[in-house]
């Protein structure tokens, strides 16, 4: 059953949200050739710490309880990818998921990075994924159900000759990392029979296009957790939790708009020792 939340909870999540935002800046600073995945995983856990926040990711139950803070993703992995002594290459990019909980409340974000120069199709695959997130977001302000913006996204990641995966989707989030509902990024006859939901204030979603440059189709990686293309060829994955105020959507893991959200990312930054 999906848990709407009041205008003053979803303020109550921009915490959370901002903190991951945060996380995510961490990385852009960061991420360079030669540094292991497990390095850049560090540096968001230790951001986390430092700020009293849990990683969501941690514990997670699956093949294994998940270890990291984050999930670190490169080139034909999906998502998932445990952080380990795998060197970042020039020209890789790099899929990284976190989340963290602090005051009661969750926020989870993913963004894609490019590694130095980047070939022109892995690049336009990134964007495409960017963009199929922005009219999800742009939509949340004016459709009905969420099957409405669904349809979009998909129809616009395969204009652009690429695919979406179909066995992962985004969820609702709020005290919990995953909430009801599931949000998938395309559309399918039971989820309009039994699935779909309607796009109305309190809601709060985890909107997660995850783009093949390929086959839609994925397989499991040998550590249980990673997920890779079935054809080898490239992926991007890009998130942001949402809440829907009487407004509009609120971008709950975007950068901070007024001077107070500024004041709280400035402090964020100083506690996890990090030069804005």
């Amino acid at each position: 059953m999906i848990s709407f939340k009041t205008e003053r909870e979803i303020y109550a999540m921009r915490k959370a949200g901002l903190l991951v935002w945060c996380a995510h800046q961490v990385v852009a600073k960061t991420i360079r050739p030669g540094l292991t995945t497990r390095e850049l995983d560090a540096a968001m856990d230790n951001f986390f710490m430092a700020n009293g926040a849990v990683p969501c990711f941690k514990g997670v139950p699956g093949a294994i309880p998940y270890p990291a803070a984050s999930c670190i993703s490169i080139n034909e992995q999906v998502v998932h990818a445990i952080p380990n002594d795998r060197k970042i290459e020039e020209g890789d990019i790099v899929s990284v998921d976190t989340g963290c909980k602090i005051d009661g409340w969750c926020g989870d974000a993913a963004d894609t990075y490019l590694v130095g120069t980047v070939d022109h199709q892995s690049k336009r695959l990134v964007d495409v994924t960017r963009e199929a997130l922005n009219i999800a977001i742009e939509r949340l302000g004016h459709a009905k159900y969420w099957s409405d913006i669904a349809r979009q996204m998909e129809r616009y990641v395969k204009k652009n000759g690429f695919s979406v995966v179909e066995v992962f989707v985004g969820h609702g989030i709020g005290r919990n990392m995953h909430e009801d509902p599931q949000v998938p990024n395309y559309v399918y006859s039971s989820f309009l029979r039994h699935g779909d939901f309607p796009i109305r204030p309190g809601l709060c979603i985890a909107v997660e296009p995850m783009v093949n440059a390929g086959t839609k189709r994925v397989c499991q990686g040998d550590d249980g957790w990673a997920i890779l293309t079935g054809d080898g060829k490239r992926s991007a994955h890009i998130e942001h939790s949402i809440g829907i105020l009487k407004s509009g959507p609120l971008v709950l893991t975007g950068p901070p708009v007024t001077d107070e959200e500024k004041q709280m990312v400035q402090t964020f930054f100083d506690k996890g020792g990090i030069q804005k």
